[in-house]
């Protein structure tokens, strides 16, 4: 009888040990693919919406770019960009953005504002189910070099 129940014993910690496995093995795969919810109408959908140029020379280039998706499925249109001050000057694409398709919004921070940090936005305005995104971008801008004489 005993050996009847140790068998028993050890087929229901076998079958249960391999399927914990497979269940863990199905999990791990459904967690490590990026999901992207789809939305009825234009979207808008950001790899990051905050840009960190962190500590950049004085008067280098401050160009950075902000890389979306358009998870709806109706073309995306951005009607406007604005940028919070006259030193952050937002370029955006005029064409609409198909389905599925990838578009950039171009910032150009002006960096000959040195000796300072700075967080600064753009506001976009589109036909996407959510009108409006407010886009980050901050860093810090080194003073000016000292004039030789």
């Amino acid at each position: 009888m005993k050996k009847i129940i140790t068998l028993a014993m050890l087929v229901v910690l076998g079958v249960a040990t391999s399927t914990a496995q497979e269940t863990s093995k199905k999990l791990k795969a459904s967690t490590t693919k990026a999901v992207t919810a789809k939305v009825n109408g234009a979207g808008m959908v950001f790899v990051s919406e905050t840009i960190d140029y962190g500590t950049v020379a004085y008067n280098s280039d401050g160009r950075r770019e902000f890389v979306f998706t358009n998870n709806g499925n109706k073309p995306l249109i951005i009607t406007n960009a604005q940028g919070s001050c006259g030193c952050t000057v937002p370029t955006y694409p005029k064409e609409p953005i198909a389905p599925g398709a990838k578009g950039v919004i171009g910032v150009k921070y002006d960096t000959s504002r040195g000796g300072q940090a700075f967080t600064k936005t753009v506001t976009l305005t589109t036909n996407a189910v959510v009108p409006t995104k407010t886009l980050t971008i901050k860093g810090n801008v080194l003073a000016a070099p000292a004039a030789k004489s």
